[in-house]
Protein backbone atom coordinates (compact mmCIF):
# COMPACT_ATOMS: atom_id res chain seq x y z
CA UNK A 1 0.00 0.00 0.00
CA UNK A 2 1.07 3.58 -0.53
CA UNK A 3 -0.41 7.04 -0.24
CA UNK A 4 -1.50 8.58 -3.55
CA UNK A 5 1.48 10.00 -5.43
CA UNK A 6 4.00 8.05 -3.36
CA UNK A 7 5.61 4.77 -4.33
CA UNK A 8 5.94 1.88 -1.94
CA UNK A 9 9.36 1.00 -0.65
CA UNK A 10 10.91 -1.65 -2.91
CA UNK A 11 10.76 -5.20 -1.58
CA UNK A 12 8.69 -4.09 1.40
CA UNK A 13 5.59 -6.20 1.98
CA UNK A 14 2.97 -4.25 3.94
CA UNK A 15 -0.42 -5.66 4.87
CA UNK A 16 -3.67 -3.72 4.83
CA UNK A 17 -7.31 -4.76 4.86
CA UNK A 18 -10.79 -3.42 4.29
CA UNK A 19 -13.37 -3.91 7.03
CA UNK A 20 -17.12 -3.74 6.70
CA UNK A 21 -18.28 -3.00 10.25
CA UNK A 22 -21.91 -3.89 9.70
CA UNK A 23 -25.02 -3.49 11.80
CA UNK A 24 -25.90 -7.19 11.54
CA UNK A 25 -22.68 -8.82 10.29
CA UNK A 26 -19.10 -7.68 9.76
CA UNK A 27 -16.24 -8.97 7.64
CA UNK A 28 -12.65 -8.31 6.69
CA UNK A 29 -11.15 -8.57 3.20
CA UNK A 30 -7.90 -7.97 1.37
CA UNK A 31 -6.72 -7.94 -2.23
CA UNK A 32 -4.75 -10.93 -3.46
CA UNK A 33 -3.42 -10.92 -7.01
CA UNK A 34 -5.78 -8.10 -7.91
CA UNK A 35 -8.86 -9.88 -6.55
CA UNK A 36 -10.76 -8.89 -3.40
CA UNK A 37 -10.90 -11.87 -1.02
CA UNK A 38 -12.94 -12.15 2.18
CA UNK A 39 -10.83 -13.59 4.99
CA UNK A 40 -12.54 -16.47 6.79
CA UNK A 41 -12.29 -17.69 10.37
CA UNK A 42 -10.93 -21.11 11.33
CA UNK A 43 -14.32 -22.66 10.44
CA UNK A 44 -14.36 -21.14 6.95
CA UNK A 45 -16.97 -18.49 7.77
CA UNK A 46 -16.41 -15.08 6.22
CA UNK A 47 -19.16 -13.26 8.11
CA UNK A 48 -18.89 -12.37 11.79
CA UNK A 49 -22.20 -11.56 13.50
CA UNK A 50 -21.94 -8.05 14.99
CA UNK A 51 -22.82 -9.31 18.47
CA UNK A 52 -20.83 -8.91 21.69
CA UNK A 53 -21.60 -10.57 25.03
CA UNK A 54 -20.05 -9.32 28.24
CA UNK A 55 -19.60 -11.91 31.00
CA UNK A 56 -19.42 -11.50 34.79
CA UNK A 57 -15.85 -12.85 34.88
CA UNK A 58 -14.71 -10.05 32.57
CA UNK A 59 -14.61 -12.28 29.51
CA UNK A 60 -16.08 -11.25 26.18
CA UNK A 61 -17.70 -13.41 23.50
CA UNK A 62 -17.90 -12.01 19.98
CA UNK A 63 -19.78 -13.17 16.90
CA UNK A 64 -21.12 -16.72 16.75
CA UNK A 65 -20.06 -17.38 20.35
CA UNK A 66 -22.29 -14.51 21.50
CA UNK A 67 -25.15 -15.16 19.10
CA UNK A 68 -26.65 -18.00 21.11
CA UNK A 69 -27.06 -15.88 24.25
CA UNK A 70 -29.36 -13.23 22.79
CA UNK A 71 -32.42 -14.88 24.35
CA UNK A 72 -30.85 -16.13 27.59
CA UNK A 73 -28.76 -13.05 28.47
CA UNK A 74 -30.19 -10.14 26.44
CA UNK A 75 -29.04 -7.34 28.75
CA UNK A 76 -25.37 -8.31 28.38
CA UNK A 77 -25.52 -9.42 24.73
CA UNK A 78 -25.19 -6.28 22.63
CA UNK A 79 -26.58 -6.59 19.12
CA UNK A 80 -26.10 -3.92 16.43
CA UNK A 81 -24.04 -1.50 18.55
CA UNK A 82 -23.46 0.45 15.34
CA UNK A 83 -26.95 1.94 15.76
CA UNK A 84 -25.76 3.69 18.94
CA UNK A 85 -22.42 5.02 17.63
CA UNK A 86 -22.16 8.76 18.27
CA UNK A 87 -25.80 8.92 19.41
CA UNK A 88 -27.29 10.34 22.58
CA UNK A 89 -30.18 8.72 24.44
CA UNK A 90 -32.73 10.97 22.71
CA UNK A 91 -31.37 9.94 19.28
CA UNK A 92 -32.05 6.22 19.76
CA UNK A 93 -35.44 5.23 18.35
CA UNK A 94 -37.60 2.49 19.92
CA UNK A 95 -35.44 2.52 23.04
CA UNK A 96 -38.35 1.30 25.16
CA UNK A 97 -38.47 -2.03 23.30
CA UNK A 98 -34.76 -2.80 23.75
CA UNK A 99 -33.51 -5.06 26.56
CA UNK A 100 -30.49 -2.91 27.41
CA UNK A 101 -29.95 -0.78 30.51
CA UNK A 102 -29.07 2.55 28.89
CA UNK A 103 -27.25 5.40 30.59
CA UNK A 104 -27.43 8.89 29.16
CA UNK A 105 -23.85 10.14 29.10
CA UNK A 106 -22.27 13.22 27.60
CA UNK A 107 -21.54 12.71 23.93
CA UNK A 108 -22.83 9.17 23.54
CA UNK A 109 -25.23 6.73 25.15
CA UNK A 110 -23.70 3.99 27.35
CA UNK A 111 -24.93 0.50 28.23
CA UNK A 112 -24.73 -0.98 31.72
CA UNK A 113 -23.60 -4.63 31.59
CA UNK A 114 -22.51 -7.23 34.11
CA UNK A 115 -18.91 -6.31 33.15
CA UNK A 116 -19.50 -2.58 33.80
CA UNK A 117 -20.63 0.38 31.74
CA UNK A 118 -19.71 0.02 28.05
CA UNK A 119 -19.88 2.49 25.20
CA UNK A 120 -20.84 1.56 21.63
CA UNK A 121 -17.23 2.41 20.72
CA UNK A 122 -15.90 -0.24 23.13
CA UNK A 123 -18.42 -2.79 21.86
CA UNK A 124 -17.55 -2.10 18.22
CA UNK A 125 -13.86 -2.31 19.10
CA UNK A 126 -14.39 -5.89 20.31
CA UNK A 127 -15.75 -6.81 16.85
CA UNK A 128 -12.92 -4.98 15.08
CA UNK A 129 -10.33 -6.68 17.32
CA UNK A 130 -11.59 -10.14 16.29
CA UNK A 131 -11.44 -9.11 12.62
CA UNK A 132 -7.92 -7.70 13.06
CA UNK A 133 -6.74 -10.94 14.69
CA UNK A 134 -8.39 -12.96 11.90
CA UNK A 135 -6.63 -10.87 9.26
CA UNK A 136 -3.23 -11.10 10.94
CA UNK A 137 -3.55 -14.87 11.31
CA UNK A 138 -4.69 -15.28 7.70
CA UNK A 139 -2.11 -12.93 6.18
CA UNK A 140 0.73 -14.00 8.44
CA UNK A 141 1.82 -10.64 9.78
CA UNK A 142 0.95 -7.42 11.49
CA UNK A 143 -1.39 -5.02 9.71
CA UNK A 144 -0.13 -1.62 8.62
CA UNK A 145 -3.68 -0.31 8.49
CA UNK A 146 -7.32 -0.76 7.61
CA UNK A 147 -10.01 1.02 5.65
CA UNK A 148 -13.38 0.83 7.43
CA UNK A 149 -16.70 1.38 5.67
CA UNK A 150 -19.40 3.60 7.19
CA UNK A 151 -22.91 4.47 6.02
CA UNK A 152 -23.04 7.57 3.85
CA UNK A 153 -25.50 9.17 6.30
CA UNK A 154 -23.08 8.93 9.26
CA UNK A 155 -22.38 12.38 10.68
CA UNK A 156 -19.07 13.59 12.11
CA UNK A 157 -19.77 12.17 15.59
CA UNK A 158 -20.59 8.73 14.19
CA UNK A 159 -17.53 8.77 11.93
CA UNK A 160 -15.28 9.80 14.82
CA UNK A 161 -16.77 7.06 17.01
CA UNK A 162 -16.02 4.49 14.29
CA UNK A 163 -12.45 5.72 13.99
CA UNK A 164 -12.05 5.61 17.79
CA UNK A 165 -13.32 2.01 17.82
CA UNK A 166 -10.72 1.09 15.21
CA UNK A 167 -7.91 2.63 17.24
CA UNK A 168 -9.16 0.93 20.42
CA UNK A 169 -9.03 -2.39 18.53
CA UNK A 170 -5.36 -1.79 17.68
CA UNK A 171 -5.94 -0.73 14.08
CA UNK A 172 -4.33 2.12 12.21
CA UNK A 173 -7.42 3.48 10.46
CA UNK A 174 -6.20 4.65 7.06
CA UNK A 175 -9.59 5.87 5.81
CA UNK A 176 -13.30 5.77 6.50
CA UNK A 177 -15.02 4.97 3.23
CA UNK A 178 -18.72 5.49 2.53
CA UNK A 179 -20.47 2.17 1.93
CA UNK A 180 -21.97 3.19 -1.46
CA UNK A 181 -18.50 4.27 -2.61
CA UNK A 182 -17.06 0.95 -1.44
CA UNK A 183 -19.79 -0.91 -3.33
CA UNK A 184 -19.04 1.03 -6.51
CA UNK A 185 -15.31 0.37 -6.19
CA UNK A 186 -15.91 -3.34 -5.53
CA UNK A 187 -18.19 -3.53 -8.56
CA UNK A 188 -15.51 -1.94 -10.71
CA UNK A 189 -12.81 -4.26 -9.36
CA UNK A 190 -14.91 -7.39 -9.85
CA UNK A 191 -15.94 -6.51 -13.39
CA UNK A 192 -12.82 -4.64 -14.49
CA UNK A 193 -15.32 -1.94 -15.41
CA UNK A 194 -14.72 1.74 -16.00
CA UNK A 195 -17.47 4.29 -16.23
CA UNK A 196 -20.40 5.51 -14.20
CA UNK A 197 -22.12 3.28 -11.64
CA UNK A 198 -25.32 4.03 -9.73
CA UNK A 199 -25.53 2.55 -6.22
Amino acid sequence: IAEPGMSTAPHQHRLAVGIDLGTTNSLVATVRNGIAVVLSDENGRGLLPSIVRYKADGGVDVGYAAQGTQATDPRNTIVSAKRFMGRGLKDVSHIESMPYDFLDAEGMVRLRTVAGVKSPVETSAEILRVLRERAEASLGGELVGAVITVPAYFDDAQRQATEDAGRLAGLNVLRLLNEPTAAAIAYGLDNAAEGISAV
